[in-house]
């Protein structure tokens, strides 16, 4: 494959799913500004690797395993750094206050979850993904995929009950 055609690619590759790319990071992680950047900086790590990429098996599931491993690191450093921040005393909070704020809608909802299920559960069904190929994005059985949606959506049901519903918070 020559050059341009490399290039054509990448860049058809990158229109047809940037959109997807952002939303995933942003569902995972809760931070809008934060998905974009993660998205950009999967499509980097794409572009590095685009030979591979395009030979795997399903080149969105690489470039899915990409962005949920960079939001899981990006949730590992926000939460670091909430932790330093509380241990110099420089944010104050009342005693029994929750650092999960109210359920509001789905969004609130889904950063309630543990982070495989919330995973499991944007992939399975805000992105249709298969089972397998959740399983493959993650790097964990099919059998886990199962379990951590199965009680990721109980969850959600949960922590839903009684509230009004929109599930355009979910897609948008």
């Amino acid at each position: 494959m020559s050059e341009y055609e490399t290039e054509y690619a990448f860049r058809r590759f990158f229109d047809d799913h940037h959109a997807d790319l952002s939303r995933l990071a942003y569902l995972v992680t809760g931070d809008s500004q934060a998905a974009d950047d993660l998205a950009a900086d999967a499509f980097v790590e794409v572009w590095r690797h685009w030979e591979r990429v395009q030979a795997a098996q399903s080149p969105i599931a690489y470039a899915r395993g990409i962005v949920t491993n960079l939001a899981r690191q990006w949730i590992k450093r926000q939460s670091r750094e909430r932790a330093g921040i509380l241990r110099l005393g420089l944010l104050r909070r009342e005693r029994g206050e929750s650092d999960t704020p109210a359920v509001l809608d789905v969004r609130a909802a889904l950063q309630r979850l543990p982070q495989r299920r919330r995973e499991c559960v944007i992939l399975r069904y805000a992105f249709d993904v298969p089972e397998k190929e959740v399983a493959a994005i993650l790097g964990i059985s099919v059998g886990a995929v199962k379990s951590h949606t199965s009680r990721g959506a109980a969850q959600l049901s949960e922590f839903l009950r009684g509230m009004p519903l929109t599930l355009g918070g979910l897609h948008g």
